[in-house]
């Protein structure tokens, strides 16, 4: 059985900072954990580069197999024929869970993607429990309603789940992103495969521990951790009733594509490049400070990132000048440290991305400035990328075009507030955006003029599991968060009886 469990680490383990000791990981099919057809996969500490663990390479047999015992467990109705309070109750039960193990998945987390361990804290494990708990609570409102027709007649809606849905999930938010497909999937009633990013598959795990704890039963949620080949297989799969995914615009387009091909239910959360508007009229100390955290967090790996800055031109050199000067502050370093901000990048991969960015534009002459502008090395063993501002570029560069994903600011100037709506607008992207600004009627106004599916206003980064998330344009569509996240695992069936 695959298990994270607190021990006392030697040094051998090479995981001492976490304070946590994973085991190598298996498959966790028809409420067991059962050894891969295929080989094993390692997977890493971001911030030293050394092997943590290995977890199973799932192929396209155990795909077969993971579907197959989801497929039967949901038409036996184990799970969809309980009553929906009944499934909220185990639900709620598995949020229990989460939080009393919060410690272990947050070191885990920590471990698994670099992310700073008071973010894990404070943050992911805490959105999890309260999303788990939230979609538990949630599920006593399933109900249909009574319709009045001409007819002599009764007429009635049903709402019912889908059936069995893949989830499919990206390595930035490995707990959060999944938990935002599991929670409203299973209490709709739905049988659920989860295949977590090949990168960061630990909490995957985890979670398939707690809900069987929790009393879901054998079947109804799977994990399948490996790579392409399995997230393949599972897109392909004809039984699958609906396919959640969370990543990057161009698997996106595919999956998405896959599913019409199969009639499928699908919901796609995909790339942004996420605009922030500073107005002169804004507390320019407060406005600095959300646009670091905005671009900073997470280290950039954060699809809501606030990685273009648009400021009027009357602030626009001093708010630059601020943020490559105060961006040099924010602690960059080990994730166990408790005052760490940045940690490392995921993987190797992704910091190559960032780094041939800043190569590119160095040679385009944009201004670089900020910590990162020499391109100095943050540490021989991990995957370190600090804090840069890319000043003055033009609005159809790559810079401003196309998805980073490290901790990399483009920063722009504009004069009135149409032209910073319409430089806002004119990506492919339409996920999140913000503006700073002391005018209420400004921010109502062009808040309604952003083409995105969530805006902030005098702040960046604020999600409550009550409002929902989705993108606009090749941000993707359906919504995830709140009783519309719930909406999208459920259908509606019209029952008439003739009286």
């Amino acid at each position: 059985m695959t298990s994270v469990a607190n021990a006392e680490p030697t040094a051998a383990d090479g995981i001492g900072r976490a304070g946590v000791k994973v085991e190598p990981g298996r498959l966790f099919i028809g409420g067991e954990w059962v050894d891969s057809g295929g080989d094993r996969r390692s997977v890493y500490d971001p911030a030293t580069g050394a092997e943590i663990t290995t977890v199973a390479e799932a192929t396209t047999a155990d795909v077969e197999q993971a579907v197959g015992a989801a497929r039967a467990a949901h038409d036996s109705g184990v799970w969809a024929g309980l009553p929906a309070r009944e499934r909220g109750r185990v639900l709620i039960r598995a949020a229990g869970l989460i939080r009393e193990r919060s410690e272990e998945f947050a070191r885990v987390e920590s471990l698994d993607t670099g992310k700073p361990i008071m973010f894990s804290r404070m943050i992911d494990v805490s959105t999890a429990a309260e999303m788990v708990e939230y979609y538990g609570t949630l599920a006593g409102s399933i109900e249909g309603s009574v319709r009045s027709t001409g007819a002599p007649m009764m007429a009635y809606t049903r709402r019912e789940a889908l059936g069995v849905v893949a989830a499919i999930t990206p390595f930035n938010f490995p707990l959060v992103l999944s938990v935002s497909k599991i929670a409203p999937a299973l209490a709709a009633g739905n049988a659920v495969v989860h295949k977590p990013s090949e990168e960061t598959p630990l909490t995957a795990l985890l979670m398939a521990d707690v809900l069987r704890e929790a009393g879901v039963p054998a079947g109804v949620f799977t994990v399948l951790t490996g790579g392409g080949e399995a997230g393949q297989a599972l897109a392909n799969d004809e039984r699958i009733d609906k396919v959640a995914f969370t990543g990057s615009t161009a698997v996106g387009r595919t999956i998405a594509a896959r599913a019409g091909e199969n009639l499928q239910h699908v919901t796609v959360e995909l790339g942004g490049k996420s605009a922030n508007l500073i107005f002169a009229d804004a507390d320019i100390e407060a406005a600095v400070n959300t646009a670091i955290n905005g671009f900073v967090y997470n280290t950039g790996q954060f699809c809501m990132a606030g990685s273009r800055l648009l400021v009027e031109r009357p602030v626009y050199e001093q708010v630059v000048e601020a943020i490559a000067a105060a961006s040099a502050y924010v602690p960059v370093g080990d994730p166990f440290d408790e005052g760490t901000v940045i940690g490392p990048m995921t993987g190797p991969r992704h910091l190559e991305k960032v780094r041939s960015f800043l190569r590119r534009a160095k040679a385009d002459g944009v201004r670089v400035l900020g910590p990162g502008a020499d391109g100095a090395e943050e540490s021989a063993g991990g995957w370190f990328a600090r804090p840069t501002v890319l000043a003055d570029v033009a609005q159809d560069s790559p810079f401003v075009q196309e998805e980073i994903f490290g901790p990399v600011l483009t920063v722009q100037p504009f004069d009135t507030e149409e032209e910073a709506v319409r430089l806002a607008n004119d990506t492919p992207y339409g996920l999140a955006a913000g503006l700073q600004t002391g005018d209420v009627k400004r921010a109502h106004r062009v808040a309604a003029a952003l083409q995105a599916g969530l805006v902030w206003v005098n702040g960046w980064g604020v999600l409550d599991v009550a409002m929902p998330i989705g993108g606009y344009k090749a941000s993707g569509y359906g919504r995830e968060c709140g009783p519309e996240g719930l909406d999208e695992y459920l259908q509606t069936k019209s029952v008439l009886i003739g009286l």
